[in-house]
C-alpha cells in the first residue's frame, strides 16, 4: 500500500482510480498528474516501482493543494464570507442551503430533522399531567 500526501492509497486499484482517494484529486487531476509523471494509468498500485511512487509523491506535494492545506483553505474561505457578512456568509452562519435551493420543502440535510409546530392540548382543571 503506497502512502502519498498522508493517505494510504489502495494497492489493488489502478493508479488513475487510487489517486482519487486523496482529498483534492479528482478524475481530471489524476490524469494530468499521471501524464506529467509518465506513469501508466492502467498499472495497479501494487506493481508501481519505488521510483514511480516517488515521482507521484513529489508531483503532488510540489504542485497541488491537497488534504490538510486544502481543507484549511476551504474553511478559511467560508469563514471570510461569514466575517464580511455577505449573503452566502449569512446562509453558512444560519446553516441553510447556500446555492439557491428552495427551503420551504426539502433542505433537510442542511436544516436537520423537522421541528413540528403544533399546539399542545390544554390540561383539564383538577388533573395533573
Amino acid at each position: 500500500m503506497a502512502r502519498i500526501a498522508g493517505v494510504d492509497i489502495p494497492s489493488e486499484k489502478r493508479v488513475e482510480i487510487a489517486l482519487r482517494y486523496i482529498y483534492g484529486i479528482g478524475p481530471a487531476t489524476a490524469r494530468k498528474i499521471l501524464a506529467t509523471t509518465g506513469v501508466d494509468p492502467g498499472k495497479r498500485v501494487k506493481v508501481l516501482t519505488d521510483e514511480e511512487t516517488a515521482r507521484l509523491r513529489n508531483e503532488i506535494e510540489n504542485n497541488y493543494r491537497v488534504e490538510g492545506t486544502l481543507h484549511t483553505e476551504v474553511s478559511m474561505n467560508i469563514k471570510r464570507l461569514m466575517d464580511i457578512g455577505c449573503y452566502r456568509g449569512l446562509r453558512h452562519r444560519r446553516n441553510l442551503p447556500v446555492r439557491g435551493q428552495r427551503t420551504r420543502t426539502n433542505a433537510r440535510t442542511r436544516k436537520g430533522p423537522k421541528k413540528t409546530a403544533g399546539s399542545l392540548r390544554k390540561v383539564k382543571p383538577g388533573k395533573k399531567g
